[in-house]
Formats: C-alpha cells, structure tokens, sequence
C-alpha cells in the first residue's frame, strides 16, 4: 500500500506499507541516490515472514516531492519524524542504509529515538563519510565534490560511476541497469544537496546520545563507506554489535541478502 504523507506544507514524502498488520515494524530508510526500492528483497521475504515493512522515499528522491532545499541531515530527520507521528510509529525497528543510516543517526539523537525501540545500520554514513582532521577514516573530500559536479555536468554518467563502486560481487547487467534507473528518478539538484550534506556534515556528538540496541552491518569491502567506519560507530555506540559482511560492498543487503535478513529478523526477535 503506497500513499503520502506531508511532512511540511507544500512538501508531501511517499510512504510504501507493507504488510500493514504484520507482528513487527521495520522503518527502512534509503541511501544515497536510490529510492525505498532498494530494499526490494527485504520486503519481499520479510513481510512474508510477518513483518510490517515501511519504506519511505527521502525527499527529492523516487516518488517523493523534489523540493529546492531541505536536504540537511536536521531535515531529513524531521521528515522521519513526521511520518513516525502520523502514523503513530510504536516500539520500532528503524534501518538505514548509507546516508540513510546517517539520517537515522540524527533522528536517534536529534528526536530521542521517538517510536524507535532498536536501530539498524546498513553501511551506513557515520560519524564522517569523509576525513576530517583527527579523522582519517573516511573518503577524501574531493570524492565527493568530484561526485556533486558529475551530478550537475553528466549525472547519467556519475551514476554509472558511482554504480560501479556500489556492489563487490558481480551482478547481471539488468541488475545494474535497475540501479542506475532508481538514481535517475531523484532531481538533479537533490542528488547534489544530499551529496554536499554527508561531504560537510558529521555525526560524531549524536553517536553518544543513542541509548537503544544497535545493529551494524557492514560490507568489508565497501568503497563508499569504507569498513573502519563501522568500527567507530561500534566503539561509540553503547549497546551496539557489529556484524561484518565478507562478502559485500556497499550493497549488503542485495549482495548477502540471506544473511542480511537473517542478521536483522533474529536482531529484532532478541
């Protein structure tokens, strides 16, 4: 079941449900460039194990509004927030993958967990997609500038690029083409914001505030948010485990989906 939900007045975000009665919650949150479609195998083999599976699109991106500003990880996860209250969210699972886990970093720290009862991070943007001085764990900066102007002068090719980097295992070329197409559905102008935000932003203070059992999961040999990532995020996380995915890059959860699902649905029954 798809519909929107308005998270500011002239700014509606899509919402796909799935299996709206299931025994559990699980919020998913997207990376950067991709849509709620990205989860695709987690929704089909998750809601047919019982679970209630909520995908949203962030704003700019799949079938959500593409307003010109509101791309901040502040914003982002005000956005969750909303869609949270509105459909009064309780004792959840939320999952974010890349700078989506980033955003639901910020949601933990910035809302106190509202709604939230376990956090999932897939790959994600944390604390610092890029180095920083006393923090050389990252991508270089000029990365990421790199990825933002391919964005404004070829962003068809970028995301080629950038696809390339996404998976370590080889896939079909039909697979490949899918991604490529669920980059192109965001606006330009999105893509680019959201890349300036995880290249400027951190999220060093707001790994302190979360105060729920996290999950982190990991592709060792992902090119995007490179693995001692994970490793910062399991020190300064209280109550956190770390699971690495030996197998996978940046797209774990289509790379080891078995394992995947398996790591996250016994997270969620402990």
């Amino acid at each position: 079941m798809g519909y929107y939900v308005r998270v500011e007045p002239d700014v509606k975000i899509y919402v796909e449900d799935i299996n709206p009665t299931g025994k559990k919650t699980i919020l998913f949150i997207h990376g950067w460039p991709l849509s709620h479609m990205a989860y695709e195998y987690q929704f089909d083999k998750l809601s047919q194990m019982g679970y209630r599976c909520i995908g949203i699109d962030t704003r700019g991106f799949g079938k959500s509004d593409k307003p010109e500003s509101g791309y901040s990880y502040n914003r982002l996860a005000d956005d969750v927030r909303a869609v949270v209250d509105i459909l009064e969210l309780q004792d959840i699972t939320l999952g974010g993958h890349s700078m989506g886990g980033a955003t639901a970093i910020r949601y933990m720290a910035r809302h106190n967990g509202c709604g939230v009862s376990k956090l999932a991070l897939f790959g994600a943007a944390a604390p610092s997609l890029t180095m920083r001085k006393d923090f050389p764990y990252g991508l270089p900066k000029e990365d990421v500038t790199t990825l933002i102007e391919g964005t404004y002068n070829d962003r068809p090719q970028m995301l080629r690029n950038f696809g390339d980097q996404l998976l370590f295992q080889h896939v079909t070329q039909p697979l490949s083409d899918w991604f490529f197409q669920l980059g192109l559905e965001a606006a330009g102008w999105a893509t680019a914001a959201c890349a300036t935000t995880f290249r400027d932003e951190s999220l060093f203070k707001d790994l302190e505030k979360i105060n729920v059992p996290t999950l982190i999961l990991h592709g060792i040999h992902d090119k995007v948010c490179l693995f001692p990532l994970a490793e910062v995020m399991q020190r300064e996380i209280k109550n956190s485990k770390l699971v690495p995915f030996e197998y996978s890059g940046h797209g774990l959860f289509y790379e080891e989906q078995a394992k995947f699902n398996k790591e996250l649905t016994e997270f969620i029954e402990e």
